[in-house]
């Protein structure tokens, strides 16, 4: 198990007498990828033979210590989620940051692009040229049912222009899904990437 955040590990008690550690319960929460868990969650993920109420009474006095806070809803559902005292929300510093950062094609480098490393940005920017494919579709449609003419040598520069970045998104798009498949199947490619 990894090593829990000094805030967390000062406040935690060391009973080793319980079948079930404050530890152990704080340990599974921090290392999970989810932000809220019910104690039939919990249970599930510590060790299914414990109880739901000794559970229960380890996430209580984690509540109590300021380690653990509650969410009810309706139902009588009641989440817990780990504590962090410099978020005023369930969310670790870490996914606040992520929050707050810059949009995927703000991150996307050249490096990454080449390597097809950044997926989110890529899907991104290929996202942005389906969406301009679709304005050029609109408008040359538009412009060829008026009959106007925009001063162009083509009258279909449009539809030639959107069937074109059509194309590029879709090649992008074969070409990322490409790359992450071969890299989940033979591990990272490491030919433009940063010692």
């Amino acid at each position: 198990m990894s090593a829990l955040p000094n805030w967390i590990d000062d406040r935690i008690d060391r009973n080793l007498d319980n079948t079930l550690t404050q530890q152990h319960v704080v340990e599974t929460m921090f290392e999970s990828e989810r932000p809220f868990f019910s104690i039939r969650q919990l249970q599930a993920r510590v060790k299914p033979d414990i109880s739901k109420a000794t559970v229960r009474n380890r996430l209580n006095e984690l509540q109590e210590i300021d380690v653990v806070a509650t969410e009810t809803y309706p139902e009588s559902v009641t989440l817990y989620y780990i504590d962090y005292p410099e978020s005023d929300w369930p969310l670790s510093p870490e996914g606040k940051r992520a929050l707050v950062t810059d949009s995927p094609l703000d991150r996307l480098s050249t490096r990454d692009f080449l390597t097809m490393r950044d997926t989110a940005g890529i899907r991104t920017l290929v996202l942005a040229g389906f969406q301009l494919t679709l304005v050029a579709f609109a408008l040359g449609g538009v412009l060829t049912v008026v009959g106007a003419d925009i001063g162009t040598q083509s009258d279909i520069v449009l539809w030639d222009t959107a069937a074109d970045l059509l194309g590029i998104s879709l090649l992008l798009l074969l070409t990322e899904r490409l790359a992450r498949w071969v890299r989940s199947r033979d591990g990272p490619l490491d030919a433009l990437s940063a010692d």
